[in-house]
């Protein structure tokens, strides 16, 4: 059995892949096998992956069925110890499964590790600052449920992950477009501690066709995520964590709810997350100001924000 599994998942990302696949082979760590999944590409990539002998197996879906649905199958051909996915338009550094191992070794109650890096443009030049209005998602060594409550501070193709997570919290939801993996961190965590790596080791790559540009998905998944972690606010609660800062994110995700409820048109339902958001935490006047916007025109509720 491979120590690690690494799901490299494709689609239509043809000018990226050759790139994306010499980081992979040429990684420091070498007991690895490649699980590639072309989720119904029709621009050369599955031609290619198939004369790619270094691949272990691949798997060629007849129509695109999406992110989820996609790992989902190739979480379920894999066997290794540890599980890593990488998206065909990204790419890593060659140290980087070495780096995450090193770190599992030494904490063995970590679940999931994942790794510093940054933003890159089509041809590869890094993107200094926020170019998607933000920095490179990270969290620090520890228990991440909280900072994981307030944004996705994980990219997918920085995971490495025990397999013993996914066989105790079950697979991606393939119900969500872009937030699946969000919902997969925030369900590890709440188990196990998260681990990182303080080192640039994955390179994420910003171009036209990036699922995040699709913003009204986005908008829908991102309710939809903040719907349910609304729903374990109890279970966090009573999980022995500081309930201060809970009750302040709390306050964030309903906040955060209230907005994109009102992006997706639900004005009604973004007056009652505000005013829940206030219950959390009564001197959050960013929630009282957007409460009282809600009742704007939303082309100008969305020109405030």
């Amino acid at each position: 059995m491979p120590r690690v599994s690494v799901l490299l998942t494709c689609y239509n990302h043809r000018p990226f892949l050759q790139p994306c696949l010499e980081g992979l082979f040429g990684q420091t760590f070498r007991d690895l096998e490649v699980v590639a999944i072309d989720d119904g590409s029709t621009d050369g990539t599955r031609e290619l992956l198939s004369e790619e002998t270094r691949i272990d197996r691949l798997i060629l879906t007849e129509r695109n069925l999406g992110t989820y649905a996609a790992l989902n199958l190739a979480l379920e051909a894999s066997r290794g110890e540890f599980v890593a996915i990488l998206n065909d338009d990204d790419l890593w550094d060659p140290r980087k499964l070495e780096r995450q191992l090193e770190l599992f070794e030494a904490h063995p109650e970590l679940g999931l590790v994942h790794t510093d890096g940054w933003f890159m443009d089509a041809e590869g030049r890094r993107l200094e600052g926020s170019p998607l209005g933000f920095e490179f998602p990270r969290t620090t060594t520890g228990d991440a449920l909280v900072a994981l409550l307030y944004a996705n501070k994980i990219i997918a193709s920085a995971v490495l992950v025990r397999r013993e997570c996914f066989d105790r919290v079950g697979s991606f939801d393939p119900a969500y477009f872009g937030s699946g993996d969000w919902h997969m961190w925030l369900r590890i965590a709440e188990r196990w501690n998260v681990g990182y790596v303080d080192e640039p080791l994955t390179f994420y790559r910003l171009h036209g066709s990036n699922a995040s540009h699709r913003l009204e998905r986005i908008w829908r998944d991102d309710e939809r995520l903040r719907l349910w972690i609304r729903d374990r606010y109890a279970a966090y609660l009573s999980s022995g964590r500081d309930r201060r800062e809970l009750r302040k994110a709390f306050s964030h995700n309903e906040a955060c709810l209230g907005t994109v409820q009102m992006l997706n048109g639900k004005p009604a339902e973004a007056r009652r997350s505000y005013a829940r958001s206030l219950r959390w935490a009564p001197w959050r006047l960013k929630s009282a100001l957007r409460l009282a916007a809600t009742f704007l025109p939303p082309r100008l509720f969305r020109r405030l924000l």
